[in-house]
């Protein structure tokens, strides 16, 4: 058992460390697990409470998350060794923390990848947002100009027609519309806004 343990540790951990090398040197990008990226959802597809609950366990069998659950595996049943359990609970030792690893990775992982965004600003939200006249908007639909306004936590530069009288340089307007191809209908916004 102890040959087992110290190889399981051995390959687990070179694995893992040359995961870190080629995650820092930029190799590798996203990787799937065995099972597909099931993100933890049924897909529907004529399968009951056990196809859930398979699509769920292969969300989480990954790479990373086997290759940490085999060190530590190997990690257990060294550390219970060392301290003369009996057979049984080395065994037990090692199941525990391998089980235990590969669901922390697993969790931790999936936790990240909650994180993703892909930085694109909707400019379908814009309606009904307050902003500044950046270059003059010129008057019923003769031209556009360019309206600065805060959408989604950043500044943007939106270029803007008006079905109303010409909008000079500094003037606050509240987007009415989302036109096609990313131009705004605005409007000079009113004290009461």
């Amino acid at each position: 058992m102890n040959t087992l343990f110290l190889i399981c540790a051995g390959v687990g951990g070179t694995l893992i460390i040359c995961q870190f090398v080629m995650a820092l040197l930029g190799i590798g990008g996203d990787h799937h697990g065995f099972g597909g990226d099931h993100g933890g959802h049924d897909t529907g597809h004529g399968g009951g409470h056990d196809t859930h609950a398979e699509n769920w366990f292969l969300g989480l069998l990954t790479f990373k998350t086997v290759s940490t659950a085999v060190t530590f595996f190997g990690l257990g049943g060294l550390t219970a060794q060392y301290y003369d359990l009996p057979p049984a609970s080395v065994g037990l030792a090692a199941v525990f923390s391998g089980l235990s690893a590969f669901y922390l990775v697993a969790m931790l992982m999936k936790g990240m990848t909650k994180l993703k965004s892909d930085g694109t600003v909707n400019i379908d939200a814009a309606v009904g947002q307050h902003g500044t006249v950046y270059l003059r908007v010129p008057a019923f639909k003769e031209g556009a100009g360019k309206v600065t306004l805060n959408l989604q936590n950043r500044t943007v530069e939106l270029e803007a027609i008006t079905f109303g009288a010409e909008l000079p340089t500094g003037a606050p307007i509240t987007v009415r519309e989302v036109l096609e191809g990313g131009i705004v209908e605005v409007v000079a916004r009113t004290d009461s806004e």
